[in-house]
């Protein structure tokens, strides 16, 4: 059994499906940008366009999510934790409208869990 390198609370997975309802299938896609770009973005699928410098790290209530390399490389050691806060970004990501926003909490793996991670596709 792998460690999953992206997990999310229930108050994520309530709101991944109330957007799942209004807007169908979902991706999540965190840049490592600064300010609202270094949070996680909901888009409708294949609204954000991935490509060789993105990783896909899991799902988050069946939603794919990416991380671009570059960041990956710093959190590769740790377990993403998808959550919702109150409080409206200033990005466009599916959640901004209705007043909450994603936001990703981190642990780091333990030396067993590190020998248990799922691995990373290849890169497309």
């Amino acid at each position: 059994m792998y460690t999953k390198r992206i997990i999310a609370t229930d108050k994520a997975l309530e709101l991944i499906e109330r957007l799942k309802q209004q807007h169908g299938p979902l991706m999540f896609h965190q840049s490592g940008g600064c300010c609202d770009g270094s949070q996680p973005m909901c888009f409708q699928a294949g609204e954000f366009r991935t490509g060789n410098s993105d990783v896909l790290l899991g799902e988050a209530g069946g939603c794919p999510f990416y991380m671009n390399r570059d960041q990956f490389e710093y959190w590769k050691h740790t377990q993403l934790i998808l959550d919702v806060t109150a409080g409206r970004g200033s990005s466009f990501s599916l959640e901004i409208p209705l007043g909450l926003r994603f936001l990703t909490r981190s642990r780091v793996f333990s030396d067993q869990e590190i020998g248990q991670l799922d691995p990373i596709p290849p890169q497309q």
